[in-house]
């Protein structure tokens, strides 16, 4: 069974990797290949759908050698079942949708995304954290590149950047969880094993929890991570569609559903995830209404939908889990839906701007009717899908804390307000004139037929996902994990009553709902980033670049010196012990020459010699006398 998980997680790497190494330049080859994308990225998608179905029914495992004691080890279980399914059906479904809307750059484009689906599979059935960080990796890598894919942009590629670099900063608790787990490592047991982090002994519990939260919390976009969504606009909608519905942001509430053993064990991280979650959840509720861009009231609400996630890992009963589970997969479908459709009007009217899409539903019903239907379920209007999750969740959460039901309950209210907001706006009449229309791009005035067939499958999942947190349902689904919590009959008629209240109130007069003006800036957490940490670090970083220089012009002048003083030395030793040494050599030298002039090899001189030298003797010894 092993194959098939390894064919699951390779096929779109694989495929991908080969439409990235397509030549560059305008050649024959380029341009077949180019024609050819669109093809080959849906029947890949396909082929991962098929994949993931069969190994969600035999629950496959897959290891590889990789470090001493920690082998790559991939497995479908339960949780990972649901989760590879999804991601598998909605890129497809995208991709569908790129097939008609990227015209520039396909095989860039798809080969991105299937190397980013591959790591998010990878992401999902990771067992180690290993396998965990190499797929965390890659999928910010890709993400960076699809958000700055129109790179000629210079927002696009500043956006791209904001999001890699506010990820990543979450992104090092990952590694100091490993760090946590390696540190009690002994005889041979894999220190890397998700399952085996909640019994890490304290404080290394606490070290991996706090790790495990600032990563989950920064890919899914939670306070105080959560002002990058808003960057990440600038990417192509289908990005949009697949990285902020069922992948990258998703995979951090799924890391802590599948961590919330760790939570649990660690006792103030399950707190600290439920109520992050649940804030998160009612401020970017509200800034998902101050705003007047469709995306971005979509990003908004992606930040608050996931708080819902969280707040479901966070909370200690036994269907909390489960209603997370079901809550990241009604939302999925929704989510990328609605991303389509904002896609789709783009393209058609050149601008995301709500006040210009005014009527774009009566414009375009194919895409205005699923529209609706995924706004509805956003807004929690029964029997949709986020209707039912959303009702599980907070039954979970009053379970453990009647103020985090209340917060809970608020967001779900600013949910209706801002789904209801949309909605009134793209259903009106439709203008006399188009003002605001062409303001971003070039409007086609056209939503091609390839564009409209996602929405109907994704329109299906955002009306009907809901029956997941039915207990024999869930029983079939993951049989593992306990059915998610079941609300109460009081609980189910104040959450409907608000959301049918809230959501007509916003269709009838929109002009009445709160819009704060510190919400419209998304909290203004890209400034205080900027004021509490950018520019402190670049300061700082100034700061060592000059000590740095001083440094260096120090290191660099004492070179300097000890060259001239090296050259003062020399000169020292060649004229000075230089000189007295040739100055006793030449002496010798005239003395050895001067002990030579008498050896001339002639017998009367020796004899002369002698005859001084006895004549000397004698003078010495009468005068010694």
């Amino acid at each position: 069974m092993s194959a098939l998980l390894w064919a699951l997680v390779l096929l779109p790497a694989l495929a991908g990797v080969g439409l990235l190494a397509a030549p560059l330049g305008p050649s024959p080859v380029r341009r077949a290949v180019e024609r050819a994308t669109p093809t080959v990225g849906i029947s890949v998608a396909t082929g991962v759908l098929a994949l993931s179905a069969a190994a969600a029914s035999v629950r496959p495992t897959a290891s590889a050698p990789f470090l001493a004691g920690d082998p790559f080890t991939l497995a479908v279980d339960g949780l990972s079942a649901v989760v590879v399914v999804t991601v598998a059906a909605v890129s497809l479904l995208v991709l569908v949708f790129s097939a008609g809307a990227i015209r520039q750059g396909r095989a860039r484009f798809v080969g991105l995304m299937l190397v980013f689906v591959a790591a998010v599979l990878v992401t999902a059935t990771a067992t180690t954290l290993l396998g965990l960080l190499m797929a965390w990796e890659v999928m910010g890598a890709t993400s960076y590149a699809l958000i700055a894919f129109d790179w000629r942009r210079e927002t696009a590629v500043a956006s791209g950047t904001t999001a890699f670099v506010v990820t990543r900063a979450g992104d090092v608790g990952l590694y100091l969880a490993a760090g946590a787990a390696l540190a009690v490592t002994s005889g041979g047991t894999p220190g890397l094993s998700l399952d085996r982090m909640a019994h890490l002994p304290s404080p290394w519990l606490h070290v991996a929890a706090a790790g495990v939260l600032a990563a989950a919390f920064g890919k899914a976009a939670q306070l105080p991570f959560s002002f990058w969504l808003s960057r990440a606009m600038d990417g192509p909608s289908p990005v949009s569609a697949l990285l902020h519905s069922a992948a990258m942001v998703a995979m951090g509430g799924y890391l802590l559903l599948r961590l919330h053993p760790l939570l649990l064990a660690a006792g103030w991280a399950a707190t600290t995830a439920a109520w992050v979650g649940a804030l998160t959840a009612l401020l970017l509720g509200a800034v998902a209404i101050a705003q007047d861009d469709l995306k971005q009231l979509l990003a908004a609400s992606t930040s608050a939908q996931l708080g819902f996630v969280v707040l479901a890992a966070g909370t200690t009963g036994p269907g909390a889990v489960g209603a997370g589970l079901a809550h990241l997969v009604g939302h999925a479908s929704t989510k990328a839906l609605l991303f389509l459709a904002a896609g789709a009007w783009l393209a058609a009217l050149g601008t995301k701007s709500l006040p210009a899409l005014r009527g774009a539903g009566r414009a375009y019903p194919w895409v205005g009717v699923p529209f609706t239907l995924a706004a509805l379920a956003l807004a929690g209007v029964p029997p949709l899908t986020l209707w039912a999750t959303k009702e599980s969740v907070l039954a979970a959460a009053r379970e453990q804390s009647g103020a985090l039901y209340a917060v809970g309950l608020a967001a779900a209210v600013a949910s209706s307000a801002y789904a209801g907001k949309a909605l009134t706006l793209i259903w009106r009449r439709l203008p006399d004139h188009t003002t605001g229309y062409d303001t971003e791009e070039a409007g086609t005035r056209q939503v091609g037929w390839i564009e409209r067939i996602p929405l109907l499958p994704l329109a299906v999942g955002a009306a009907g996902l809901g029956v997941l947190v039915v207990p024999a349902v869930w029983a079939k689904v993951d049989p593992g994990t306990s059915a998610p919590t079941s609300a109460s009959a009081g609980e189910v008629a104040v959450s409907v009553v608000l959301a049918v209240v809230v959501t007509g109130v916003a269709l009838c007069w929109p002009q009445r709902l709160p819009a704060p003006r510190w919400a419209g800036s998304w909290l203004r957490l890209e400034q205080v980033a900027h004021a509490g940490v950018l520019r402190p670090t670049l300061r700082l970083a100034a700061l060592l670049a000059r000590g740095d220089a001083a440094l260096e012009a120090a290191v660099t002048g004492t070179g300097h010196a000890g060259r001239r003083l090296a050259d003062h030395a020399a000169a020292i030793d060649d004229v000075g012990v230089g000189g007295a040494l040739r100055g006793v050599v030449a002496a010798a030298r005239r003395g050895a020459g001067l002990a030579l002039r008498p050896q001339t090899g002639q017998l009367h001189q020796y004899y002369a010699q002698a005859s001084v030298g006895l004549a000397v003797a004698v003078l010495i010894v009468w005068l010694a006398r």
